[in-house]
């Protein structure tokens, strides 16, 4: 049950990370606070389709 989702940074678009879900648990798109490099804070990103 568990895929591989790529996460893209909400203020540029960059896809700046991957990780796994369980889509049993958590069928809505996932949103993490994670670290842009090109703006060198971090920043929402959410899952991509």
């Amino acid at each position: 049950m568990r895929v591989t989702v790529t996460l893209a940074c909400t203020e540029t678009g960059d896809r700046n990370y991957t990780t796994t879900k369980n889509k049993r648990t958590t069928p809505e798109r996932l949103e993490l606070r994670k670290y842009s490099p090109r703006l060198k804070r971090v920043t929402l990103h959410r899952e991509t389709r």
